[in-house]
């Protein structure tokens, strides 16, 4: 967006925008979301950053009216493959609190200094500066949502003392800790009594509309011990770096009327508490802008109606990399159901988990995702089916095991296909699918999908031997939101299964996990 685009933005006061850049006034040296309700300022007085952060280091502050910190982030981290967008993903999950700018850019193949000349010029702010804007995010949401005490917040949130915390939301917000919470009690009631080791109850703004299907995606797929879903819930055990955790999801008005993820949440260790909120937004796909997907793909002929029926549709994410590859390879040709079989087997090697401090919500839940090295060392037992895909699963374990194989949020797509494609039993399509799910990736085409093409089947009538051509080059104008069509016809080939049963097999066969 150039600067007019921006300012009829502000102008407009429209919401869609904010979180994707905020407004820098400077007769007040504030900053505000593109729907802050305060008066429009002269185009003469306003500088647009894309990040709070560069915001920061210009010396403006948060705007104590709009909360710019309280919106969903852009979508351009997954628009976008280069270093910039791969930081600021590594950065939300928090590799610059674990290991400092040093192993950040380490994980980039960047020296710290070649790093932080990129982000400075593509983002106006560098890796620390980025990171201590994603704390006083995470900061803020447990002053306002929680009952806390400040020290717990302090270290949940990422910093290394109670006075970088003071100081930093004093900064930011102009105001003291005691203030933002006090305000929020006048606002909203005030927070939830809160302890460690308890649950703690947060909302995660989104842009609407947000389609449920994607709890349903999630539902069908769902690991027994690992994960538990419904129509409108999902929730599961997970390994973090501190230690492990919990989190239930569901779909909620928040504050206000407008619709956001309500979670509950519980972590061994307070600072995998950002780690957490990160991969829930990246599962859940909050941070999309469902207007301009909606937009390109409600232009064309014939997913318009689709569009229209099912407005604000997701790209379900991953809460582990690892995980997803593994799951993808278990699933490829065979029935949803089936894999899902498969999976509940496999988790059996997976760690029983011990009982956090006040034991999970759900007794069903008592099990961690089997790892690499786990599946590796005793897959063999677990697995079933052609003795060729056992082997690229057990193989593909060790790699990652060992650590010569290293996918995960640092990479793009280009990255994904060379350390992927080489390996035995993956191809393009496995490799796009994993970067659809690992990097939320927004412009994938997965070639020869038979779910898209059976989709596809349904929303033409068209023969599906016929029409591979035909689809390919149509999606091509849907760009760069084809990930989104592929969840469209995904979905048309779930729902629109045609008699007889054995081509509904074929259909269910062709879905994805």
């Amino acid at each position: 967006m150039d600067f007019w685009q921006q300012y009829r933005a502000i102008d407009s006061r429209d919401a869609r925008f904010d979180g994707q850049f905020v407004t820098a006034v400077a007769t007040t040296r504030i900053y505000c979301r593109p729907s802050c309700p305060a008066r429009t300022p002269k185009p003469a007085n306003v500088t647009f950053y894309q990040t709070s952060a560069a915001a920061h280091q210009a010396g403006y502050r948060a705007c104590k009216r709009c909360l710019p910190e309280a919106v969903p982030g852009t979508p351009d981290w997954n628009l976008r493959s280069d270093a910039a967008a791969q930081a600021m993903r590594l950065i939300a999950d928090g590799e610059v609190d674990r290991t400092g700018v040093p192993g950040l850019a380490a994980r980039l193949g960047y020296s710290s200094r070649q790093l932080n000349r990129i982000l400075h010029q593509e983002l106006g702010a560098g890796p620390l500066a980025l990171a201590r804007a994603s704390r006083a995010q995470t900061a803020r949401s447990l002053l306002t949502a929680t009952g806390l005490k400040f020290a717990d917040i302090a270290f949940a949130a990422g910093f290394s003392s109670i006075r970088a915390f003071n100081d930093t939301v004093q900064e930011v917000f102009d105001l003291t800790p005691s203030d933002l919470r006090a305000r929020s009690t006048v606002r909203n009631g005030g927070p939830a009594r809160s302890e460690p080791g308890t649950s703690l109850s947060l909302r995660l703004p989104l842009r609407a509309p947000y389609d449920r299907g994607i709890f349903d995606f999630l539902r069908v797929r769902a690991v027994d011990g690992v994960e538990h879903a419904g129509n409108q819930m999902y929730e599961r055990l997970l390994q973090l770096p501190g230690g492990q955790a919990w989190f239930s999801a569901s779909l909620a008005p928040a504050s206000g009327g407008a619709p956001a993820i309500a979670v509950d949440v519980m972590v061994q260790k307070l600072p995998d508490l950002p780690v957490l909120l990160s991969r829930v937004r990246r599962l859940f796909d909050l941070d999309a802008d469902p207007l301009a997907v909606d937009g390109v793909l409600g232009a064309d002929p014939l997913l318009a109606h689709r569009v229209q029926l099912i407005p604000g549709i997701r790209l379900p994410g991953a809460i582990d990399a690892h995980e997803i590859l593994i799951r993808a390879l278990i699933g490829q040709q065979i029935t949803v159901a089936a894999a899902r079989t498969a999976l509940c087997r496999l988790a059996d090697l997976g760690s029983p988990t011990p009982l956090m401090p006040n034991g999970t919500a759900n007794a069903q839940l008592h099990r961690l995702f089997p790892t690499a090295a786990q599946i590796a060392d005793g897959g063999a037992r677990y697995l079933t089916g052609p003795a060729r895909r056992v082997d690229s699963v057990l193989r593909v374990s060790a790699a990652l095991a060992d650590g010569s194989l290293q996918i995960g949020v640092q990479d793009n797509v280009a990255d994904l296909h060379r350390k992927l494609l080489p390996l035995p039993g993956i191809g393009p399509w496995t490799a796009n699918y994993v970067a659809m799910r690992v990097l939320g990736a927004t412009d994938i085409q997965l070639d020869n999908d038979a779910a898209v093409r059976n989709g596809w089947t349904a929303l033409t009538g068209q023969p599906t031997s016929a029409n591979a051509h035909q689809v390919a080059a149509r999606m091509e104008r849907l760009s760069p939101w084809r990930s989104y069509a592929t969840m469209h016809l995904w979905r048309l080939a779930a729902d629109s299964s045609p008699r007889p049963s054995r081509a509904r097999a074929l259909i269910a066969k062709a879905v994805p996990q």
